[in-house]
C-alpha cells in the first residue's frame, strides 16, 4: 500500500506543470525573480508579436567604424554586428515583463525552494544549424569555456558563485550554487549562457579559441546563420529553414526576416548618405544633429521614408564622460567636480543638439529605483545602517543632480569660477603659464579619447571650458580598433562611455561598480571602488522583495552621484527609427524592446511598390 502511495505521489509531481514536492522541489516553464510570471504554462504566443507576421525579405541596417572578428565573446580586436546573434540560451526574457524568463533550450527548469542548485531539461529537438543535437555536454562545455577563456571579470565572478555543474543524462544538467550568497538571479545568470557546440570547438580547439579573434564564429542554435563576411565592408545573415525553434511559443511572430545584412561605413556622413540612397533601409538614430536636421531628402517629402519616435520603457542607459579614478588626477573629489562644472549641458543641448534631448542626473534615470529628494523609509535605513563609512550629510541632504548653466554661452562663468577655487583647493595652483601645477610641479593634464566625429563635436567645447580652467586638456580621436584595445586595458583619462544597467539589477553591478574586479573589469570604466557600494551591492544581490531591492538601489544611486565618477550628459525617453517604408511593425510594441531584428517584418507588396517606382533598387 505505501508502495502504491509513493508512486501515486512520484505521478502527481511529474504530471504537474509548476509542483512542490514536500513544499521544497519546484518544476516549472520559466522563472521570474519577483513575483509570478505573467504567461501561463502553454501560452500560444508574447501578447506583443504579431503570430500572422508574413516570412521573407531583407532586414538592412549600418554600423560605422571597423571590424576584424566574428567571435563577440573574444578578449581581443572588434566583433562584426549581430555575430552573437547565432547563440541561444536556456532562458530567454520577455518584452513585457523585466526579470521574467521562458524556456527556449530548456524544456523546463527544477529548483528547491532554497534555490541552491537548478536542473535544466534541455528540449530533445534542439539542434545546431549543422543538424547536430543540442545537449547538456554542450552547456557544461559552454559554462567552462566562459570560466577559462572568456573575460576575466566575468570568470572571477562565476567561479565563486556557481562552484560546479555536473551533467545529469544527455539533456539533463545541474548547476550549484555556493553556499552563504545569495540566490537572487543565479538561476537566471547560469540560463542566460549562451551554448556553444562543443564537437565544433574539439575539432580545431587551437584555432577556435573563445578569447582569440576569427572570422569564423563556430556553429550556433539560433534561428539565423552566418551567410558571408566582407570584412568592413558587409556582414550578411540568413534565417536558417531548418531552425529548429520555429515551433515553439516563445518564437511565434519573431524572427520574420529571410535575411539580416549590416552595411559598413568609414564614418557616420557616408552612412547617413547611405541610407539616403537605399543602400541599407532601416536607420536607428543616435544624432540629435541628424535626426533635427538630416532627414529633409525627397524620400522623406514623399512619405517613402518614415521618421518614428518609438515610446521606450527601458531604462535610459546612464552614459557620461567617464574619469579613469585609476589615474593620480582623479583622486581628489574636488577635481571630479570641477571637471563636471566644465560641462554645459544647457548650451550643448540647444547649440548642438537642437534641444531634442534631457538633462540626466540618476544612473537609474526617471524610474522606480532613481533617488529623490531626502531619503527616507526603508531608503533611510539602510544608508543609516552604513553609519561613519557615509558622509552624514547623505542622510539630510537631496543626491547630487547634474549642475545647471546658462544656455547662451558656451562658457559658464559661475560655474568656471566654481570649478577653479575647487582646484585651487585640491592643490592645484596656476603656474606662471597659465596650466594648472601641484607642489610637485606635476601638469594637471587630461586626454579625453574618442573615437567618432560626432562625438568630437560635443566634446571639442567641453575640452575647450577645461582648458579656460588651465587644466592641460586635449581630444584625442584614435581608429575603433584602438579605442577598443586602449578602453579594454583602462589606458585613457576619460572617454564618454556608459553602464548597462537595467529594472532589477542583481550580479551585473560587481563587474559594474565592484571592488573585486575595478582594475580590469571592461563594465566599469571609471574603475570605481568602493566598500560602501559593495555593501549595496550585497544588498541588492541578496534582496528577497522589490521594496528592498529599491531601497538599497536608492542608496547605491545616491552614493554612485555623491562620488561624481563621470560627468553627466544627456538622455531620451523614446528610439528614434527611420526607414523605408516597407517595414511593419505590431501594433503595440512591447515596453522594453523596439523589437526591430525579431519582431518587425516586411510588406512585400508595398516593397514591390518601392522598388517598381524607382525609389528603391
Amino acid at each position: 500500500m505505501l508502495r502504491g502511495l509513493f508512486f501515486a505521489i512520484c505521478a502527481l509531481v511529474l504530471s504537474s506543470g509548476v509542483v512542490r514536492a514536500e513544499a521544497t522541489l519546484i518544476k516549472t516553464y520559466g522563472f521570474a525573480e519577483f513575483g509570478e510570471l505573467k504567461y501561463a504554462e502553454g501560452f500560444s504566443h508574447f501578447d506583443y508579436v504579431n503570430p500572422e507576421a508574413p516570412k521573407g525579405g531583407t532586414l538592412a541596417l549600418s554600423a560605422v567604424g571597423t571590424f576584424d572578428s566574428m567571435n563577440p565573446y573574444s578578449r581581443k580586436g572588434r566583433a562584426g554586428a549581430q555575430s552573437s546573434s547565432h547563440f541561444e540560451s536556456l532562458l530567454i526574457g520577455s518584452y513585457d515583463e523585466p526579470g521574467s524568463y521562458y524556456g527556449l533550450l530548456a524544456e523546463s527548469i527544477e529548483y528547491p525552494e532554497t534555490q541552491d542548485w537548478v536542473i535544466f531539461n534541455l528540449r530533445s529537438e534542439a539542434r545546431f544549424s549543422d543538424g547536430s543535437p543540442v545537449t547538456a555536454e554542450d552547456v557544461l562545455f559552454s559554462h567552462n569555456l566562459l570560466l577559462d577563456q572568456g573575460l576575466k571579470s566575468y570568470g572571477d565572478a562565476a567561479r565563486k558563485r556557481i562552484p560546479n555543474a555536473e551533467v545529469l543524462g544527455s539533456h539533463r544538467i545541474k548547476f550549484y550554487f555556493a553556499p552563504e550568497i545569495s540566490r537572487r538571479s543565479l538561476i537566471t545568470q547560469v540560463g542566460g549562457i549562451p551554448v556553444f557546440s562543443k564537437a565544433w570547438y574539439d575539432a580545431d580547439p587551437e584555432n577556435r579559441r573563445l578569447d582569440e579573434p576569427r572570422l569564423d564564429p563556430g556553429i550556433g542554435s539560433g534561428p539565423y546563420v552566418l551567410e558571408s563576411v566582407d570584412v568592413n565592408r558587409r556582414i550578411t545573415y540568413r534565417r536558417d529553414p531548418n531552425y529548429w525553434g520555429a515551433h515553439l511559443n516563445v518564437s511565434q511572430g519573431r524572427h520574420n526576416y529571410d535575411e539580416i545584412r549590416i552595411e559598413y561605413f568609414g564614418d557616420a556622413v557616408a552612412a547617413m548618405e547611405g541610407f539616403k540612397a537605399g543602400v541599407y533601409t532601416l536607420r536607428v538614430e543616435n544624432s540629435s544633429k541628424n535626426w533635427g536636421t538630416a532627414y529633409d531628402f525627397d524620400a522623406v517629402q514623399t512619405g517613402n521614408v518614415i521618421k518614428a519616435e518609438l515610446t521606450d520603457g527601458n531604462l535610459s542607459a546612464p552614459a557620461g564622460f567617464v574619469m579613469n579614478l585609476l589615474r593620480p588626477q582623479f583622486q581628489d573629489i574636488r577635481v571630479r567636480e570641477a571637471v563636471q562644472l566644465g560641462f554645459n549641458f544647457e548650451w550643448t543641448n540647444d547649440s548642438l543638439q537642437y534641444g531634442l534631448f534631457a538633462q540626466r542626473h540618476s544612473f537609474w534615470q526617471d524610474s522606480e529605483l532613481e533617488a529623490k529628494g531626502l531619503p527616507e523609509g526603508r531608503e533611510f535605513e539602510v544608508l543609516e545602517a552604513l553609519g561613519d563609512q557615509i558622509d552624514p550629510n547623505m542622510l539630510t541632504s537631496e543626491p547630487v543632480y547634474a549642475h545647471s548653466s546658462g544656455a547662451t554661452r558656451q562658457r559658464d562663468r559661475r560655474n568656471l569660477r566654481r570649478a577653479m577655487k575647487l582646484l585651487d583647493e585640491a592643490g592645484w595652483r596656476v603656474g606662471d603659464d597659465g596650466m594648472r601645477v601641484n607642489d610637485r610641479g606635476d601638469v594637471l593634464k587630461i586626454e579625453f579619447l574618442i573615437d567618432s566625429p560626432t562625438t568630437a563635436r560635443v566634446v571639442d567645447p567641453f575640452v575647450s571650458n577645461l582648458q579656460a580652467m588651465g587644466i592641460d586638456a586635449i581630444l584625442n580621436r584614435v581608429d575603433n580598433a584602438q579605442f577598443s584595445s586602449r578602453r579594454r586595458e583602462k589606458d585613457f583619462d576619460m572617454i564618454y562611455a556608459g553602464y548597462s544597467l537595467n529594472l532589477e539589477p542583481s550580479t551585473e553591478l560587481l563587474q559594474m561598480f565592484g571592488s573585486e574586479a575595478h582594475e580590469f573589469s571592461v563594465f566599469n570604466p571609471a574603475g570605481y571602488a568602493d566598500p560602501v557600494a559593495d555593501l549595496l551591492i550585497d544588498n541588492i544581490v541578496s534582496a528577497k522583495t522589490e521594496d528592498e531591492l529599491y531601497a538599497n538601489t536608492r542608496a547605491l544611486d545616491r552614493v554612485l552621484r555623491a562620488h561624481r565618477l563621470m560627468v553627466p550628459v544627456w538622455y531620451l525617453d523614446k528610439n528614434w527609427v527611420a526607414y523605408w517604408d516597407k517595414y511593419r511593425y505590431p501594433e503595440t510594441l512591447p515596453p522594453y524592446s523596439t523589437g526591430i531584428v525579431d519582431l518587425w517584418w516586411i510588406d512585400p507588396e508595398q516593397e514591390a511598390s518601392l522598388k517598381s517606382s524607382g525609389a528603391l533598387r
